[in-house]
């Protein structure tokens, strides 16, 4: 649960995706290094619920790497993509999948105004989530 924490501002919200999908251990030299929760939306995508990287190793590729390795997993299972969601204010988290190769999908307006307590980043309210789409 912490680690999911780290990706979402919302205990409250966590507590209702939690349970929906497999969460992957992210680790680096035997160490916990972060995490990730996939669901699965469909029989044929994947959707990155949440994922998060420790501060101490974030900026070294960990987060795209693990991602490339949960892509490498699902697409050998047969899915055949793989979206991931995160908010209009979260700067980093946009650059993160754009470097990632995923490409924007659509966005779900107010999504985020569901929250318990509105949330800021970068001086930038969470409404909207963008939403990003990648072929496996």
């Amino acid at each position: 649960m912490d680690i999911l924490l780290l990706a979402d501002e919302s205990e409250e919200m966590i507590q209702t995706y939690m349970h929906e999908g497999d969460f992957h251990i992210i680790t680096v030299n035997g160490r916990n290094a972060g995490g990730c929760l996939c669901t699965y939306p469909d029989s044929s995508t994947i959707e990155i619920k949440n994922i998060a990287v420790k501060e101490a190793f974030r900026r070294q590729g960990i987060g795209r790497a693990a991602v490339k390795k949960i892509e490498e997993f699902y697409r050998k299972e047969g899915r055949t993509a793989v979206i991931a969601g995160t908010s209009n204010s979260s700067i980093e988290n946009l650059s993160f999948y754009q470097k990632a190769g995923f490409r924007f999908h659509c966005i779900k307006k107010d999504f985020f105004l569901s929250y318990p307590e509105p949330f800021y980043e970068n001086g930038i309210q969470g409404i909207d989530m963008i939403v990003f789409h990648k072929k496996l």
